[in-house]
């Protein structure tokens, strides 16, 4: 089963705890805090592994956790670290948060990595908090919570030259003659639903990767039929290959044809209408070929070359494959990621406000106070020392959370919650 896109939940391990400790020798008087700190929590790594194909081992397993760090010990010494999650991922494969669409990582090479949610530093331990006001400090944090996120793989085969066309238009006889692969052909429409990939050898120097991909249809950049399953593929080739009924088989315009297709690859990424492309007019040894081919000439003009085939006899294949190998090595790469601004284009750098700390809202009897900092502060306090909660209500009032809840018309005795921890509020 092909599987070219899927969403995972991924979440980096939290930090171990820091402990409060105080040394205990004998000989040592007044031996002072010996809390450790914890852990540093594991990354999700994604990695690169040349051998798999598809996605479809995310289908069964679709959370990848990291495993957390080891708290804090006594006598000073620091928890150990946790090893990262390394979870592999075909070449080829865009990594893009859900929430954001922005896309984390492009994996194309061979043990290429990228950490997709970074693991929690660890907590403090009550050493760190030593100060000549408070030399014996019973303080000590949590450790910091992982990243998580939900993230959308997709996959986008990695080939030099992609086949594009309608359905039945002789794209998968083509493959199936210029290399050793052997893909579905029936005379019916979407006989390709996943793409093929084949290895065309020119000559002792000169290979490159085929790709025969599903069939395109008008709406094809809306998702009508198989569009996006097809053209997030098309993406990655350098050369494209438009193969055309030139003998019209199935009563359709072979030039009309050409417009359409073009014009879907168009409004689905219009750098696609940039790429080289070859027009394979295929077909030719049935009726009708020859003169559907004088007309298409005229209409398309010397702009793009054209070269007539037939797949099923073989014939003008063998110049075809030479002529793209001969565009192939005058191609650049493709950038990886469209995204990124063209050289030599201007960079306007605009500093952004930062956003707000926390924000203080009123649900029913309960004031709730939100905010990524707010809620991380609470979940790194030990709320069983009364110590690390008398430092995590300093810290709220010079945030100015107090001042907050006083203009939301908080009074003493009110509850106020953070995250999942909820408490009075004291004047």
């Amino acid at each position: 089963m092909f599987v070219d896109s899927v969403k995972v939940y991924v979440k980096g391990g939290d930090g171990g705890n820091g402990i409060v400790a105080f040394r205990r020798e004998k000989y040592v008087p007044q031996g002072g805090p010996a809390g450790g700190d914890g852990g540093r929590g594991g990354d999700v790594v994604f990695v690169v592994d040349e051998g798999l194909r598809t996605l479809v081992d995310f289908r069964y397993q679709r959370h990848f956790k990291a495993a957390r760090g080891e708290n804090g010990r006594p006598k000073g010494q620091h928890g150990a670290g946790a090893e990262d999650l390394v979870v592999r991922v075909p070449p080829g494969t865009t990594v893009i948060d859900d929430d954001t669409g922005q896309v984390i990582a492009d994996l194309t090479v061979n043990g290429q990595r990228a950490v997709i949610a970074k693991g929690g530093r660890g907590g403090r331990g009550n050493i760190r908090f030593a100060t000549p006001v408070n030399p014996a400090p019973e303080i000590a944090e949590n450790g910091e919570p992982g990243q998580e996120r939900y993230v959308r793989l997709e996959l986008k085969v990695l080939a030099d030259v992609g086949l594009v066309g309608f359905p039945s238009v002789g794209k998968s006889t083509l493959l199936s003659v210029v290399s050793a692969a052997r893909p579905k052909i029936a005379a019916y429409h979407f006989t390709t639903i996943t793409p093929n990939l084949g290895v065309v050898d020119i000559d002792e120097e000169r290979s490159f990767v085929m790709a025969d991909l599903p069939g395109l249809i008008e709406g094809a950049h809306e998702g009508v039929g198989l569009g996006h399953q097809f053209l997030r593929h098309v993406e990655r080739t350098r050369v494209i290959v438009h193969v055309i009924d030139i003998a019209g088989s199935e009563g359709r315009d072979p030039y009309e044809d050409y417009i359409q297709i073009n014009e879907e690859l168009k409004l689905y990424n219009k750098k696609l209408e940039e790429r080289p492309q070859i027009i394979a007019a295929n077909k030719m040894d049935l009726p009708g070929a020859e003169e559907n081919l004088r007309e298409f000439r005229k209409k398309v003009g010397d702009d793009i070359p054209i070269y007539p085939i037939s797949a099923v006899t073989k014939q003008g294949v063998r110049e075809l494959m030479y002529k793209v190998a001969d565009m192939l090595e005058h191609t650049s790469r493709i950038p990886l990621i469209e995204d990124v601004a063209d050289e030599g284009t201007t960079v306007v750098y605009k500093a952004e406000q930062e956003q707000e700390p926390f924000t203080v809202r009123r649900e029913n009897e309960i004031f709730v106070v939100e905010g990524e900092k707010m809620e991380k502060l609470v979940k790194m306090t030990n709320l069983n020392s009364r110590d690390s909660i008398q430092r995590f209500a300093r810290m709220m009032r010079n945030m100015g959370v107090d001042d907050a809840l006083r203009e939301k018309g908080a009074q003493n005795g009110d509850i106020v919650r953070i995250g999942k921890f909820e408490f009075e509020f004291v004047e």
